[in-house]
């Protein structure tokens, strides 16, 4: 707990503590990641990242690459990004089983909506061919991927496991995130994972895990895995890249399809109604604008129901296309979005622009909008989607390719620190005495004077040490004297 405050001018510090001097480092809050896959964010960092890939036939490169070094291991990893190759399309099973030598190969897009698969993960899931999403070419969305997903993770060991939840843990205290919120679920990970990540994170000095099961009407499971809540990513829709996203009008690039809405609106109300009174916290991933007034409709419906509004208690993933941020302020509901998601795909030319033209593209994301009516904000990366690194996510909040869409520094800075705490139901993200030791400290170039926090347009701050509670669970060299 912090004891006291102040420059020691003013304040006498209390006596017979250990004093690190920080050569003018800059101290914030830590920050908080409030969406976060673990388990497929350590793979992103030990297994194939295909991020870099330029074209298709780059990627398949690569993939005979590390099968070759593998001989005969399975290749797990992700990244690919079909709209910024020049073939335009995914590599199909038998590409995969060339490059692969015949081996199971399983590559999630980078929205992790979808995946490739060789023929090896089409012949061992069992019934795969008969879920929605299957493709023969070894191409799989919706119910499909997230057999294959789930059965290509369950496939590792404990052990397995465990040392890439570490490694992704790690990674995020070195970059001063200290807390981040686990988004796990039938669809995504298992209840062992997620059993296993929060055993880790009290037993070891890492981030503390808040975990989420995104099961529709899963309360007693969430409840017996010590989940704060039936939520996260419970899938009303998908994602724009893998064109299930779901929307009023159709896709620009596919004028056949709207995506798809995966639950009823009375079951998404039947979820928040069991979860309030349960006391847990609901949650749904809804991108598209179609899903995000699926929910609202739902939050409505609810509310009636119990008597009494219900949307302060819940949360709302992603929602990047909001055709009214007023009436999302109106339900209550937190919004955990995630700005490197702009970064990434809303460019002149881009993802965004490619599946739903530029008028549409230009709409998402309204953080101003959504902040000005009064909706509180989280922010998160989504990882392994983009990468963890909650600067970047601070300065794609403030300078979104819409400039009207932009957050001052102060505001985004809240909700990546104290903002997170809140969508999880608790307080932090302060430096004041009383409060929990949890802060970061930063190496930086330059301040913005109308801040005091660094200026986002020179160099991203570097992280020296993040503490956790009073322990350091990062430590660059600055708390043990050798840097």
């Amino acid at each position: 707990m912090i004891v006291w405050t102040g420059h020691e001018r003013d304040v006498e510090a209390p006596r017979d503590v250990r004093v690190v001097d920080l050569a003018g480092a800059l101290v914030t809050p830590a920050f908080v990641d409030a969406h976060v896959h673990t388990t497929s964010t350590g793979l992103s960092l030990t297994g194939l990242d295909l991020s870099g890939a330029l074209s298709l036939a780059d990627a398949l490169s690569m993939i005979e690459r590390v099968a070759r070094i593998g001989r005969g291991r399975p290749v797990l990893g992700g990244g690919w990004d079909d709209t910024h190759w020049p073939e335009r399309r995914p590599p199909t099973a038998r590409e995969l089983d060339r490059a692969g030598y015949g081996g199971l190969i399983y590559l999630a897009r980078v929205d992790a909506h979808s995946a490739v698969v060789s023929s090896a993960v089409l012949a061992t899931v069992p019934g795969l061919a008969q879920l929605a999403g299957y493709r023969a070419d070894g191409h799989l969305t919706r119910a499909a991927h997230d057999a294959a997903r789930t059965a290509t993770l369950g496939a590792m060991s404990t052990a397995q496991t465990a040392e890439l939840q570490r490694r992704a843990l790690r990674h995020a205290a070195s970059l001063g995130i200290a807390c981040v919120h686990e988004m796990a679920g039938p669809a995504i990970s298992s209840e062992a994972d997620l059993a296993g990540l929060l055993a880790l994170a009290r037993t070891e000095p890492l981030p503390e895990v808040i975990g989420y099961w995104g099961e529709l009407f899963g309360v007693e499971t969430a409840r017996d895995l010590g989940a704060v809540g039936a939520a996260g990513d419970l899938f009303c829709d998908g994602s724009f890249g893998s064109h299930t996203a779901a929307l009023h009008e159709p896709y620009t690039d596919l004028p056949d399809s709207h995506g798809m809405l995966r639950f009823s609106t009375d079951e998404v109300a039947e979820h928040l109604v069991r979860c309030t009174d349960a006391g847990l916290q609901a949650g749904f991933h809804a991108i598209g604008d179609a899903a995000v007034d699926q929910v609202l409709d739902a939050v409505e419906l609810a509310g009636e129901r119990l008597g009494h509004p219900v949307g302060s208690e819940h949360r709302l993933e992603h929602a990047e296309y909001v055709r009214d941020p007023r009436r999302l302020a109106a339900s209550g509901l937190t919004a955990s979005v995630q700005p490197v998601f702009d970064a990434e795909w809303a460019g002149a030319g881009g993802m965004y622009e490619a599946r739903l033209g530029r008028e549409r593209t230009r709409a998402l994301n309204p953080f101003a909008a959504m902040s000005a009516a009064g909706v509180p904000l989280a922010l998160g990366s989504d990882a392994p989607v983009t990468a963890l690194g909650p600067w970047a996510a601070v300065r794609a909040a403030v300078h979104p390719h819409e400039p009207s869409h932009g957050l001052d520094p102060a505001t985004a800075f809240a909700a990546h620190t104290a903002g997170g705490w809140a969508a999880a139901r608790r307080s932090g993200g302060r430096l004041d005495a009383g409060t929990p030791a949890t802060f970061a400290v930063w190496q930086v170039d330059d301040l913005d004077a109308g801040s005091g926090l660094p200026d986002l347009r020179a160099a991203l701050p570097r992280c020296l040490a993040t503490v956790r509670d009073g322990a350091a669970i990062f430590d660059g060299g600055l708390i043990d004297g050798s840097a």
